[in-house]
């Protein structure tokens, strides 16, 4: 039985996890030197780590591919999930004026993370036995109906970040499917109205002033433009090498927000320079070139779209808090996947990698 084990996980892509580790190494220096409690979330997430690579290995073991013949199952994962965010609203905390987190002891659970998985399976599964339908407009619309019931939810909570990242998720696996170019425009079209309804009748004002904020850069600098300005100085100040490792102005005297979790990369920026940012940008490389590699290598639709479903929504992720912290984007709090702190994104992450994995033992 060990004998198996330790085979098993030499066949797993260890530069895949390797990228993955490295991605959390240089998130756990930042988080140890900006957090309030620095050897306290670094403790923590450690242990967070520990428990998404005993999960990835656990869930590497099982043979997925029974999920693309179980419609009852995956059914009942999505379920499970919708459940879980509604129940945000009867037991979660307010917790920064959202209800997002389940609070167990000093621990606290995102359900938003386990629904992107489930959508990722459910969505694999849906378009990999109709991609030679995708002619047909019916099987968008009720792809779209599997997703837009967890969006409204999490709009409500407020999530928009979630919203965006789920949106992302849904029209990246159309394209991927082969979604005919008419069709697409006019999602775009319906996009576009449901994004004006949305600014009228769903956003809060204070998502409102973000948008206004990040298209009227120089309006309120003393208020709802602090924070962007903060992260752009943050970032200028770095240079090639950085300021070092806790000496960051920025990041240490409190004008940086959330240096921890969705401006730590704005906080790397300031400590570690171009290098850090650098090796972000290459790490997140090797790990989404080779994720790529594995659904090239894939033997059947619904692995090769899962594993694009992955790369999506990790990709969605970076370009999203990347793009806030160098204020491309409007902030919308998206965290960076393996650097920001926070357990149940990592652990959640990991268990995709599992999934992956085992998509690519049975690959070879």
């Amino acid at each position: 039985m060990t004998i198996r084990v330790i085979d098993h996980i030499k066949k797993l892509d260890w530069i895949l996890i390797g990228s993955a580790f490295f991605l959390f190494l240089i998130g756990l220096i930042s988080v140890y030197s900006s957090a309030s409690d620095g050897l306290g979330s670094v403790k923590k997430q450690i242990i967070f780590l520990i428990v998404g690579i005993v999960a990835m290995i656990v869930v590497s073991s099982f043979d997925w591919m029974a999920l693309k013949e179980n419609s009852s199952l995956v059914l009942f994962l999505y379920s499970i999930g919708v459940v879980l965010l509604v129940g945000l609203f009867f037991f979660a905390p307010v917790i920064r004026s959202v209800r997002r987190w389940y609070v167990i002891g000093p621990f606290s659970f995102d359900p938003i993370v386990f629904v992107k998985i489930v959508l990722i399976i459910l969505l694999a599964k849906y378009f990999s036995s109709r991609h030679i339908e995708m002619y047909k407009f019916s099987h968008i619309i009720f792809s779209g109906i599997y997703v837009a019931i967890p969006i409204i939810i999490t709009l409500f909570q407020p999530d928009l970040g979630s919203a965006i990242i789920l949106t992302a998720l849904w029209v990246g696996i159309l394209i991927f499917s082969g979604i005919k170019l008419k069709h697409f425009m006019v999602l775009v079209i319906i996009g576009i109205i449901i994004m004006g309804s949305g600014w009228v009748f769903v956003m809060r004002d204070y998502q409102r002033e973000r948008v206004i904020a990040f298209l009227e850069p120089r309006m309120d600098p003393q208020g709802i433009n602090w924070h962007p300005e903060q992260a752009k100085i943050a970032i200028g100040s770095g240079g090639f090498w950085g300021r070092g490792i806790g000496r960051g102005s920025q990041t240490q005297q409190g004008f940086l927000p959330e240096p921890e979790t969705d401006f730590i990369f704005s906080a790397i920026a300031e400590e570690m320079g171009l290098i850090g940012v650098s090796l972000i940008f290459l790490f997140f490389s090797i790990f989404i070139s080779r994720i790529l590699k594995i659904a090239k290598r894939s033997r059947n639709n619904f692995s090769r779209l899962f594993c694009s479903g992955f790369v999506i929504i990790i990709l969605a992720q970076v370009l999203v808090n990347i793009g806030m912290n160098l204020r491309l984007l409007p902030i919308v709090g998206i965290p960076l996947p393996f650097v920001s702190y926070g357990g149940s994104n990592l652990v959640f992450t990991f268990i995709t990698i599992g999934i992956v994995q085992r998509i690519r033992v049975m690959s070879e």
